[in-house]
């Protein structure tokens, strides 16, 4: 299939100016003289070298690099008032949904000064809030988080995951929920992991301990379920399931709520998996294959008795929840429970005596209610045109919440009563952004293939579209990932200071289900570009803003989406700001967790896949050019999306600029990809990238 780019003479081309545009000298990058050889195209990688990032040549690099940027975001006016607005604008408490265990209530606050929010524990819906968990106190600076906290079956023990500057290594720690006294099982190495309490432990999936100083970097192979029992040493845990001849797959376990089944899905990369169920309720039972193959995702819901609950997208592109048994298991053999529609069925959870399907239609939350025998009853009213991410509850309790959130209301929390089906409102967050005084529009337009493509665009009501307004164009297009409404302060600042922020859902999510992912990934990998450069000529023709007042955003996935777009389309936007993005699209797969993302992008040791990384990669895409006000954005721990990939884009980035505009690298310091990041590095990164972004868009915030 070819794909054609967007000609120049579509864009919209207009000078841009900056205020009082400031003088910078980039450090001088050493070129090695790398050269590859694939499949008869020979391609240079003079930056090779920075991907040891233990060496002191790359440890100088980030040095100078961190001078030039620190030098030049010192000298704009208004960044410590955008500093003082975030700091503002964050402080409010936040709070997360109860969740009941046994009859203690667990949920999770913020008082809007704390870095990470604070696990709260009462006996009984009437009893005092304690302190449960403090994540704060793990760390001087909050750069230590928490995660999947999980109560055993008996709720006499709960155990959660602790990641440290951002990393995706985890480490598992238990406590005794009664006396709060932690246990001394520590269990560390574990990633891409759940934690599945079963009789006195759990199981968890995990790796062999990893090469001393390439914990960050180097390829992770051979992920390994294994099962925890509590009071004896790591190094006996039993390893559950091993694949020994496929190094470069991940396995995920679960467990339904009784105890009953064991389910094991395996992947080869981000999409697709096989699925394996055993019935721990028989001795010595095996494992029982329900799926085997990569061409469709697939998990256990739930059972009901012998009943397995099947969540897929097997001859149902948009989800639909199947049903079958171990004794009949294989997925030609499986009945609708719930059919496909034609929007898209995000999730289901169960509570009370009632099922919960969360759909996703025009990226605008929908939730059904279903009797447990797959009968429909009634959709739940929700408050208004936004998202829900689910009702979360537990079979037999009559208790479940769920929250509800928008670009422009924050994240309120609403209890349902299952029985009945009444709610009312839990918690409701006071915020210094008013609402009531912004506006979001969610339009529809056109690409050159007469696909449609949606977008939404936040700003404060009563702004003129006269070309002239800041604008931030949102995207990420991949990995089936449905970009959907949430209110962001980062974005809110942004908005309060006049600038329009849009999100457009690419092709490649999955805010249209399997298609529409299928549409954007592979050999479609340009369409993605395409209905972003599409999205800022749409904001352009209808006078939202213009291109000198226009910046790209994107980050990870994202992060590629901008880095191509810049490098095919320089003209495209005033400023862009790609964020721990994939940019080195012919050795991605060679760090960390980067092999699984080949079945979304190709793989360069293959033909085929090679012409087309090659043809968009950004770092291989880099020429002489104008580009944009570049503000590269990554961080030293990042272990998903390694930092070579910034570090090498903004060499060759700042060799080959040819006009004024300045082009820099931030690179955060005990932070990762982006998960557990405290709000005190969160308000200085966003104070960073508003700064950059008005002072190149010839703002100036008084």
């Amino acid at each position: 299939m070819t794909i054609k780019k967007i000609s120049a003479s579509a864009l919209l081309i207009l000078a841009a100016t900056t205020i009082n545009a400031q003088k910078i000298t980039y450090p001088d990058v050493e070129q090695g003289d790398v050269v590859e050889d694939y499949f008869g195209t020979q391609v240079s990688d003079p930056y090779r070298w920075l991907e040891d990032e233990n060496s002191e040549a790359t440890k100088n690099f980030v040095e100078q690099q961190r001078a030039v940027t620190n030098a030049y975001l010192s000298e704009i006016p208004f960044r410590d008032k955008l500093k003082n607005q975030l700091a503002d604008l964050w402080d409010y408490e936040t709070m997360g949904a109860p969740s009941k265990h046994g009859n203690y209530y667990v949920l999770s606050k913020n008082d809007g000064k704390q870095n990470q929010a604070v696990t709260y524990i009462k006996n009984g819906n009437d009893g005092e809030e304690e302190v449960f968990i403090d994540p704060n106190t793990l760390s001087s600076d909050g750069t230590t988080s928490i995660s999947n906290l999980s109560f055993s079956k008996d709720n006499k023990y709960a155990a959660y995951m602790i990641s440290k500057s951002g990393s995706d290594w985890k480490e598992i720690v238990v406590l005794e929920v009664a006396t709060k006294k932690y246990l001394t099982d520590t269990v560390r190495w574990s990633k891409f992991s759940g934690i599945a309490w079963y009789n006195n432990g759990f199981y968890y999936s995990g790796y062999a301990i990893p090469e001393e100083g390439k914990e960050f970097s180097n390829t992770n192979e051979f992920h390994t379920v294994f099962y925890h029992e509590l009071g004896q040493p790591q190094k006996t845990d039993k390893t559950i399931y091993k694949d020994e001849k496929n190094p470069l797959k991940s396995h995920y376990c679960g467990i339904t709520e009784d105890g009953r089944f064991l389910a094991i899905s395996g992947s080869k990369g981000t999409s697709g998996n096989n699925l394996m169920v055993k019935d721990l309720s028989k001795k010595d039972s095996e494992f029982i294959t329900l799926i085997d193959g990569f061409d469709n995702d697939s998990y256990l819901i739930d059972n009901i008795e012998d009943k397995l609950l099947i969540f897929t997208n097997y001859k149902a592109p948009n989800n639909r929840v199947a049903v079958t048994s171990l004794e009949n298991p294989l997925n030609e053999n499986w009945s609708d429970f719930i059919a496909e529609k034609d929007y898209v069925l995000e999730s289901i959870s169960i509570a009370g005596d009632k099922l919960f399907a969360t759909y996703l239609k025009d990226v605008q939350s929908k939730i059904e209610i279903y009797k447990m025998d797959g009968t429909y009853l009634k959709d739940l009213a929700l408050p208004g045109i936004g998202i829900c991410y689910g009702v979360s509850g537990k079979k037999g309790e009559d208790e479940a919440y769920y929250s509800f959130t928008s670009f422009i209301n924050p994240t309120s929390t609403y209890q349902l009563t299952v029985s009945n089906l009444t709610t009312s409102l839990y918690f409701k967050p006071k915020t210094n952004f008013n609402s009531d005084d912004f506006v979001t529009e969610q339009v529809f337009f056109q690409d050159e293939d007469a696909t449609t493509i949606p977008m939404f665009i936040s700003y404060r009501k009563g702004l003129k579209k006269d070309g002239t307004n800041p604008t931030l164009l949102y995207g990420y297009g991949g990995f089936n990932i449905s970009y959907k409404p949430s209110f962001d302060v980062a974005k809110s600042v942004f908005m309060m200071n006049g600038g329009i922020y849009a999100v457009v859902n690419l092709r490649g999510g999955g805010e249209y289900g399997e298609k529409w992912h299928k549409g954007g990934m592979l050999d479609n990998k340009q369409y993605v570009f395409n209905d972003f450069m599409n999205a800022a000529n749409y904001l352009k023709n209808e006078k939202y803003t213009s291109t000198e007042k226009l910046a790209i955003h994107g980050r990870s996935n994202g992060g590629l989406l901008v880095g191509a777009v810049m490098t095919q389309q320089p003209n495209i936007a005033k400023v862009a700001l790609p964020m721990v993005g994939v940019l080195d699209m012919l050795r991605y797969h060679k760090f960390t967790i980067g092999w699984a993302w080949a079945v979304e992008y190709g793989n360069s040791e293959d033909s085929h896949s090679f012409e087309n990384l090659y043809a968009y990669s950004p770092l291989h895409n880099v020429k002489p050019a104008s580009y944009p006000a570049t503000l590269i954005l990554t961080a030293d721990h990042d272990d998903r999306v390694v930092p070579a990939h910034s570090f090498k884009f903004a060499a060759e980035l700042q060799k080959q600029q040819q006009g004024d505009n300045p082009t820099l690298i931030r690179i955060d310091t005990k932070s990762g990809h982006g998960s557990g990041k405290p709000k005190s590095k969160l308000i200085e990164e966003w104070a960073d990238i508003w700064a950059f972004t008005f002072y190149n868009l010839g703002v100036n915030l008084k």
